[in-house]
Parts: C-alpha cells; structure tokens; sequence
C-alpha cells in the first residue's frame, strides 16, 4: 500500500473517532455502561476508576488491528487504521486525563478559545451527576458553552451537581 494511502486512512481514522467516542459516551456510557461510567461522574477517590477499564476495552480493536496489520498478514490498511484509534486515544488521554481532569500534574493553561471551549464543555457535562441529562458527549469537537447551559437551564436543572461543600462554586449555569 503506498503511505500517502496509509496517512489518509490514519487521519480519516482520527477524524471518525470523535463520531465513534460521542456515540459511545453518548449511547454505551451513559446507557447500559454507566455501572461503569458513573465511577467518572463521582468524586475520585486514588488514582483510578471503573471509567479506566473503558480504556482497555476501546484499545483492543486498534491492538487486533495492529498486530493483524503488522504480524499477521492482515491488509496492510488495517495497520493504519488501527494506529488511527490508538492516536485519537493518545489525543484524548492528552486533553480529557491531563488537561481537563488533571490526572496527571501539569502546569498547563487553556489559553486559545478552542481549548477553552472544550475543556469547559466537558465540565458542563460534568455538571450533571446522573446518568440522564448531561450535555456534551464528544470531546475534541464540542458546542459552544452558552448553549450547553440555556440546555441545562431548559431541563430546569435536573441532575445538575450541588455546589461543593469546601466553598468552591458549582457550575455556572447563568
């Protein structure tokens, strides 16, 4: 297979990804997953939670592919594609674990109005702790905030997270 072919297939892999993660957060994560998934709507307690083996379930397609690709004699497309999910799963343990979640310490600031954006749109996903009623299901494409909270607002708040105890603010949802 030629490797500009290859590269093609990598990045239409990457950009499909994004559609294969909102359904599976969307759909799979907060439907029949969620004895999983809840774990990551709860506060956290040590460094790991049910949410992780998610992780590993979506690795093992790029893993087949991969080793069939490359081992096994597999169309060599395969290979590609499967480096396509293990990069988008790079992308997304990049922005959602050390960024948004800060899993990992890190000194870095959101600073460009992309970033912001999504990292703010996921913690207004974050704001609903239930199962039902959360907003913003994709990751490296969301929607502008202002419309995630009128969302929120519309629905009357339902699910929505108290503010916390310490002193620090909710979510604002204004």
């Amino acid at each position: 297979m030629h490797w500009a072919i290859g590269i093609l297939l990598f990045v239409a892999t990457v950009a499909v990804m994004e559609g294969v993660a909102y359904a599976a957060h969307r759909w799979v994560m907060h439907g029949p997953g969620w004895f999983l998934h809840a774990s990551h709507h709860a506060p956290r307690m040590g460094n790991w939670e049910l949410n992780d083996l998610y992780a590993v379930i979506f690795a093992v397609p790029s893993i087949v592919l991969l080793l069939g690709g490359v081992q096994l004699g597999w169309w060599p497309g395969f290979t590609w594609i499967g480096a396509g999910i293990a990069a988008y799963g790079a992308i997304y343990f990049g922005f959602h674990d050390v960024i948004v979640h800060r899993r990992i310490a890190t000194r870095y600031l959101p600073r460009s109005r992309y970033m912001k954006r999504i990292v703010q749109a996921h913690r207004l996903h974050h704001a609903v702790e239930t199962k039902h009623g959360t907003v913003s299901f994709g990751f490296l494409i969301a929607p502008a905030p202002e419309a995630l909270k009128a969302e929120l607002k519309a629905r009357g708040r339902a699910g929505v997270r108290a503010p916390a105890r310490s002193g620090t603010p909710g979510p604002d949802l204004r």
